[in-house]
């Protein structure tokens, strides 16, 4: 090792020893970049949430990384966004950034960001599994393993049990059934219980406005939509300043901790996600998600996700002309059953020579049956795995 090395860990282990006495923490303190050059906003913004990151947390270390600005902080100088994404990802690879705040970042399938939000009516911090990028081309594997992904976050968040809820949209029972299938096979994880009277693991909008579940479950299209909300709503949607935005692309082998906010953030949010990028480099959040995944694939989650896409592709394939029986007066209703599936989960019914119908109740999907054909029916569709 020559001199100059030698001087430098010196000065650096004197640094960590003066930091860890005036904070009263002796943890090596983790180095969060940020690529100022972007954002609608313009430089002084991202150099504002720095600052003001800085002035509240102070415990760990960011790095700018574009133009030249007056700033108390160290500075990595590049000329454009796509020069600043460069060296980010180079400066992550060689370990000189434990993570990186940036507005726009490639990742690739099956990798999906984990946002955070401040939920309007109670004020609670609700994590939203996903908000940008593509778990899986298949819309019930990308939100099965985008609660596994959320569960990772929210552990890595210092919430040692998080619960999760599923937002009601298509796919949300097929999602349900595959995480109840993995949970009962050993992934240990609990389910949310919805605001609402009826309760259950499917969440409202009631529940998004109250954050029920540590984790809601979503796809990302949809998650995007509700950050946005989240975050600008009592500004117009032109600047974002609540919660700390896009969170980090966490996949099941991913290596590189990159924290997305959007091109409309502005400083308050910008400063959390900092925070919240900081927090996930600290307790190894690509670490625990990596143990996530493996534990739900040991408990069988792939074949779970198969078995489920196979009986879609099955029923796609079919080209059996169904009768349907004589009609009844449907009074009973069935709630439960993924939208994606109403239609075979009636045919499946009609082949057992039951009548039954399709409708929409304040809850979701329903098949209608008569009265004395409720039980046959609920039996038959549990059996068929209609049912949870």
């Amino acid at each position: 090792m020559s001199q100059n090395s030698t001087k430098v860990m010196i000065a650096e282990v004197f640094n960590d020893i003066a930091n860890g006495i005036k904070s009263g923490q002796f943890k090596k303190r983790v180095r969060i970049g940020l690529t100022i050059l972007g954002s609608e906003h313009g430089v002084e913004e991202m150099v504002r949430a720095a600052e003001l990151c800085k002035a509240k947390y102070g415990n760990f270390d960011i790095v700018l990384i574009g133009s030249k600005v007056d700033a108390d902080f160290e500075m990595v100088e590049v000329a454009t966004p796509e020069e600043g994404h460069k060296k980010m990802t180079e400066m992550l690879e060689k370990g000189e950034l434990d993570g990186c705040v940036t507005q726009h970042f490639d990742f690739p399938i099956g990798v999906s960001t984990i946002g955070k939000v401040q939920t309007p009516g109670l004020g609670k911090e609700m994590i939203l599994a996903t908000t940008t990028g593509t778990t899986s081309t298949n819309r019930v594997e990308g939100m099965v393993k985008n609660a596994i992904s959320g569960i990772a976050v929210a552990k890595a968040n210092g919430i040692k049990n998080p619960k999760v809820g599923i937002l009601n949209l298509d796919g949300a029972r097929q999602v349900e059934r595959i995480l109840n299938e993995t949970k009962t096979a050993g992934y240990d994880f609990e389910f949310s219980k919805s605001l609402r009277a009826d309760g259950g693991a499917v969440m409202r909008g009631n529940d998004l406005l109250a954050g029920t579940p540590d984790v809601m479950v979503c796809d990302s299209l949809t998650g995007n939509l509700l950050i946005k909300v989240f975050s600008s709503f009592t500004t117009g949607g032109n600047y974002e300043t609540v919660g700390a935005g896009y969170g980090p692309g966490v996949g099941e082998n991913y290596d590189k901790l990159v924290n997305i906010v959007s091109r409309a953030s502005g400083a308050p949010l910008i400063a959390e996600a900092l925070r919240y990028c900081a927090t996930c480099a600290e307790n190894k959040v690509l670490d625990i998600a990596r143990d996530e995944f493996k534990s739900a694939n040991e408990a069988g989650l792939q074949e779970f996700i198969d078995k489920t896409a196979k009986k879609a592709n099955k029923t796609e394939s079919a080209e059996e002309n169904v009768k349907m029986p004589p009609k009844k007066v449907v009074t009973f209703s069935i709630a439960g059953i993924d939208i994606l599936e109403l239609e075979n989960a009636c045919k499946t019914l009609w082949k057992e020579n039951i009548y039954s119908e399709s409708g929409m109740g304040c809850t979701g999907p329903i098949v209608l049956v008569a009265e004395e054909d409720s039980e046959k029916a609920m039996e038959i569709l549990r059996k068929s795995e209609y049912l949870g």
